[in-house]
């Protein structure tokens, strides 16, 4: 089941924050394959020196409308799965909210069953 996590800087519109983390959520169920509902996105937003990246790193130009989306999940773990939920979630982000291509950072963690508690102190089966 995935967690997403996306880190932004302060001043983006409620729209806009909502926007985003709609969008990862369309990727964890429709590329990753989640099941429907399994939605538990946090969105946080960062004053610019809280938010700390290289603008330049590995030859990218990187603006203050950056975002980093981390996703922990237990499915979607093949190279196929990945480079597309990479590429729809570039794709979606810059067709519906104009957020340019080089300020996408996305990292995914991949974990197993027995690392999640859905409540009740009780390990996920």
């Amino acid at each position: 089941m995935p967690f997403a996590r996306i880190d932004l800087i302060k001043g983006k519109s409620t729209e806009y924050r909502t926007a985003v983390a709609d969008i990862v959520y369309r990727g964890i169920v429709d590329v990753l394959k989640a099941p429907d509902g399994d939605r538990f996105i946090v969105v946080s937003e960062h004053t610019a020196e809280n938010l700390i990246y290289d603008r330049k790193f590995l030859g990218f130009d990187r603006s203050p409308d950056f975002l980093l989306i981390q996703v922990t999940s237990t499915v979607g773990n093949d190279k196929r799965s990945k480079l597309a939920f990479f590429r729809f979630i570039a794709d979606e982000l810059k067709e519906k909210l104009s957020v340019r291509p080089d300020d996408i950072m996305i990292n995914m963690v991949y974990v197993d069953r027995s690392d999640w508690s859905f409540g009740n102190g009780e390990p996920w089966n």
